[in-house]
C-alpha cells in the first residue's frame, strides 16, 4: 500500500539535512595543492585557450555536454497555478534531482522574474551558451508557445518545453498501445479533447502526426466546444475548431472512441463514458485529481482502458518516462535541437518497452497484485523501469543523427547501448532511491 505523503513529512524532507534536494560536486581530485593548480590557475588556462582556438572543444573540456538547464518564471506551476518564480523553486529542483537520478545528467534550475516574452527570451538565449540543452518548465500558455518557438529557432541547442512535449510522448505512447489493445486504428479513432492549453495542444497536435484525423477531433475550453463559429478565438485553438453542431462536453463525448482530459477535476460523468463507443479509451490528466475518478470509471464499464497522472492508480501518465532518457540522447549526440522525428522515436520504444516481459528487479518495487504485463492496466513502463535509459535515449540519438540535428554521429547504435549499460551499472553503487538502484549514469567519454 502506497504510504500517504504529509505536509509535515514533505517539508522535513525538504530541510534536512541541509535545504534543498540537489548539489554541486567536484568531478575531479582536489586534495593537492596540484590538483588545485590543474582545476583553476594556471592550469585552466589551457582548456580555456583550447574552446577559444576551436569552439568545439567546449565538449571535450567542460561540463556543457552534461548540462540541462531547467528554466521557469513561475506562471504555471503543477496544479498550484501562478505562484511565481520564488515558489517554484522546488520543483524546478525536483525536476533537476530526476534528471541526476535517472539519467546521470547534471542539471541546474533557473527561476526568471520575466513574465513577458522578451525579457525571458533573452534572458535564456544569453545564458544558453552554458548549457547543452533547455527544458522549459511550468510557463503559462500562450506566452509558453512563443517562448519555446523563439528559443528554437535562436540556440543552437536543443529546447524542449517538457509540459508540451513530454506530456505529448508519454500521451502518445500510452494511446498508442491503448489503440492496440481495444483494436482499433488512430486514423479511424473519435477523440474527444477536454483542455486547451500547452499540454493539451501538444498532444493533440503529435497524435496527429502519428496519423489521427482533425476532422476527428473535437476540443472543448472552459467556455465549451472550440467550434469554427465561436469569436474571439486564438490561432491555436483555431486549427482544432469543429464544424459539427455540438455545445458541450457531453455532446462529444457520444460515440467518441477517446477521452483526453488535461483540465479540471471531476468534470466527466459516469453517464459520458457510458456515452462512448465500443472499448473506449479515457486518458484522465488533470493533477492532482482526474476528470473522473479512477473508481466512477472503471465502474461504468468493463471495456474501459483508463489512465491518470496518478501514481495510485494504473497506467500512470508520467513524464519522467521520457524527458530524461529524450536529453540524454539528444546531448550524447550534440543534437541542435529536439525535433519531431526525434519525438517520435521516444514514443515508439516507450511504447515498444511496454510489450517486454518486466524484471524481477521493477515488479519488487511495486504492489505485486498490480498487473506487470502488456494489457489494459500496464500499458506503460513504470517509472523505476531502468531499460526506459537503454530503449530511448538510443532512440532519439539515431533519429537525431538520421534527420540531420545532431553534431556527432554515434553511428554503432550498440556500443552507445552498451556504454549506457555499463554506466548505469557503476551509477547503481552511487545512489538508492525508493529502495531501488537508481539508473542514473555519468557522461559519455569524448
Amino acid at each position: 500500500m502506497k504510504k500517504k505523503i504529509t505536509k509535515q513529512e514533505a517539508l522535513r524532507y525538504h530541510e534536512y539535512p541541509e535545504p534543498g534536494k540537489i548539489e554541486v560536486l567536484p568531478s575531479k581530485p582536489y586534495s593537492t595543492q596540484y590538483d588545485l593548480s590543474l582545476a583553476y590557475s594556471p592550469g585552466v588556462a589551457y582548456p580555456c585557450e583550447a574552446i577559444h582556438e576551436n569552439p568545439d572543444d567546449v565538449w571535450r573540456y567542460t561540463g556543457k555536454g552534461n548540462m540541462v538547464a531547467v528554466i521557469t518564471n513561475g506562471t504555471a506551476v503543477l496544479g498550484l497555478g501562478d505562484i511565481g518564480p520564488l515558489a517554484s523553486k522546488p520543483v524546478m529542483e525536483g525536476k533537476c534531482f530526476l534528471f541526476k537520478v535517472f539519467a546521470g545528467l547534471n542539471a541546474t534550475d533557473i527561476e526568471l522574474d520575466a513574465r513577458d516574452v522578451d525579457t525571458f527570451v533573452s534572458a535564456v538565449k544569453a545564458m544558453a551558451p552554458s548549457f547543452g540543452g533547455i527544458n522549459l518548465e511550468d510557463i503559462k500558455a500562450p506566452e509558453c508557445f512563443e517562448i519555446e518557438r523563439r528559443l528554437k529557432e535562436e540556440c543552437d541547442i536543443p529546447v524542449m518545453h517538457d509540459d508540451q512535449h513530454g506530456t505529448a510522448i508519454i500521451v502518445a505512447a500510452g494511446m498508442t498501445n491503448a489503440l492496440v489493445l481495444q483494436g482499433k486504428k488512430i486514423e479511424d479513432a473519435r477523440m474527444v479533447v477536454n483542455g486547451a492549453g500547452a499540454a493539451a495542444v501538444a498532444c493533440t497536435d503529435l497524435l496527429v502526426s502519428l496519423g489521427l484525423r482533425r476532422e476527428n477531433i473535437v476540443m472543448c475550453d472552459s467556455k465549451g466546444v472550440v467550434r469554427t463559429d465561436r469569436e474571439n478565438l486564438n490561432a491555436v485553438k483555431r486549427k482544432f475548431a469543429t464544424q459539427r453542431d455540438i455545445l458541450t462536453l457531453a455532446d462529444a463525448m457520444r460515440g467518441a472512441d477517446i477521452f483526453l482530459g488535461l483540465s479540471v477535476k471531476d468534470v466527466v460523468t459516469s453517464d459520458m463514458i457510458k456515452s462512448m463507443a465500443p472499448k473506449p479509451i479515457v486518458f484522465a490528466l488533470a493533477n492532482p485529481d482526474p476528470e473522473i475518478s479512477y473508481e466512477s470509471a472503471i465502474s461504468s464499464r468493463s471495456d474501459l482502458i483508463f489512465a491518470t497522472g496518478r501514481s495510485d492508480y494504473p497506467n500512470q501518465i508520467n513524464n519522467v518516462l521520457g524527458f530524461p532518457y529524450i536529453f540524454r540522447g539528444a546531448l550524447d549526440c550534440r543534437a541542435v535541437a529536439i525535433n519531431e522525428d526525434m519525438k517520435k522515436a521516444a514514443v515508439e520504444a516507450i511504447a515498444g518497452l511496454a510489450k517486454e516481459p518486466v524484471p524481477d528487479m521493477v515488479r519488487n518495487a511495486y504492489d505485486q497484485s498490480r498487473p506487470m504485463e502488456f494489457g489494459p492496466e500496464y500499458i506503460l513502463p513504470t517509472p523505476f523501469d531502468p531499460r526506459l535509459l537503454t530503449a530511448v535515449a538510443p532512440a532519439v540519438a539515431a533519429a537525431a543523427i538520421k534527420s540531420g540535428v545532431s553534431r556527432r554521429n554515434l553511428s554503432d547504435t550498440e556500443a552507445y547501448r552498451r556504454h549506457l549499460e555499463h554506466m548505469m551499472a557503476e551509477a547503481q553503487r552511487e545512489f538508492t532511491i525508493l529502495g531501488l538502484s537508481s539508473p542514473g549514469l555519468q557522461p559519455l567519454d569524448h
